[in-house]
């Protein structure tokens, strides 16, 4: 299918007002891509078990959101079927005193996947141009005051989109995708939370209270976007109204980017090579 529809990479300016949470693509109901999508979770496995064996190059998933617009979910339906030794999941939460006292990229630096796996980030160093943004949590980190300058977020696109460079230039592939929510959806979803025993424990004061804030949450969703995008890391926005859609998209996305690396199962040494032939003999 045509993903350049929720493809930004730096040559169009997103805009969040204009883009449709509700679109399902050509896709009128669920079931008629779910073969599709179990298809793609298929290609996945097998994917992930060539990356796994080449050990040239590395995948970091990024997962933004707003709250309950989707992300564990997206986690659990698209990669749960992956090999468990080759995938690390991380949720980036409150910063712990530990991470406060680090420059704000290192917590997502030291999970940087290696060579051969893939990690998905479950939010991100992203948090530090969108909810440091919003409540302007720089002003009251232990920092110097040349660091909480005016233009202190301006300064961190640059520095996101240098490093996101960087990880490219080391053979880590960055995929990042803004699940986008209506409010209307996100009001329902919420209200589950409450209504829902099942979900009772989904219940966080912080979502609810964090919503006050829809429209700073959405102009900061889009200047970090249009900031950070680039060719070679570009964000994948993804209606997430439907879910369903928004997983078996997120899948499509992924095994797109897997084929453009194309990883492959190594090729053994001529001596290797005869090495395996001759005990393939002494078995018994």
């Amino acid at each position: 299918m045509d993903i350049n529809k929720y493809t930004y990479s730096g040559d169009r300016k997103f805009t969040i007002n204009d883009f449709n949470a509700n679109d399902t693509g050509e896709f009128d109901l669920k079931n008629s891509c779910m073969p599709l999508f179990d298809d793609n979770l298929t290609r996945l496995e097998a994917f992930q078990d060539q990356l796994y064996a080449d050990g040239k190059d590395g995948i970091l998933i990024i997962l933004q959101a707003m709250d309950a617009a989707g992300k564990d979910g997206a986690i659990k339906h698209v990669f749960s079927g992956l090999n468990p030794a080759g995938v690390d999941v991380f949720n980036f939460k409150q910063p712990t005193d530990d991470e406060l006292m680090h420059d704000y990229l290192w917590r997502g630096l030291k999970n940087v996947p290696r060579r051969g796996k893939i990690a998905i980030f479950n939010r991100s160093y992203y948090e530090d141009v969108l909810v440091a943004k919003v409540h302007k949590l720089y002003l009251t980190q232990n920092l110097p005051d040349r660091c909480k300058t005016e233009n202190v977020i301006e300064k961190r696109y640059d520095h996101i989109k240098h490093y996101e460079q960087y990880l490219w230039e080391n053979g880590i592939t960055v995929i990042k995708f803004f699940l986008q929510i209506s409010k209307d959806e996100q009001k329902k979803q919420l209200m589950e939370r409450i209504d829902d025993p099942s979900k009772n424990w989904k219940f966080s004061k912080s979502d609810f209270l964090e919503r006050r804030h829809w429209d700073e949450y959405q102009d900061a969703y889009e200047k970090a976007i249009n900031e950070t995008a680039a060719e070679k890391c570009p964000w994948y926005v993804i209606p997430s109204d439907k879910r369903w859609y928004a997983r078996f998209l997120i899948s499509e996305i992924v095994v797109k980017r897997f084929r453009e690396i194309d990883p492959k199962y190594p090729k053994l040494s001529p001596e290797a090579e005869n090495d395996m032939q001759a005990f393939r003999g002494s078995l018994t």
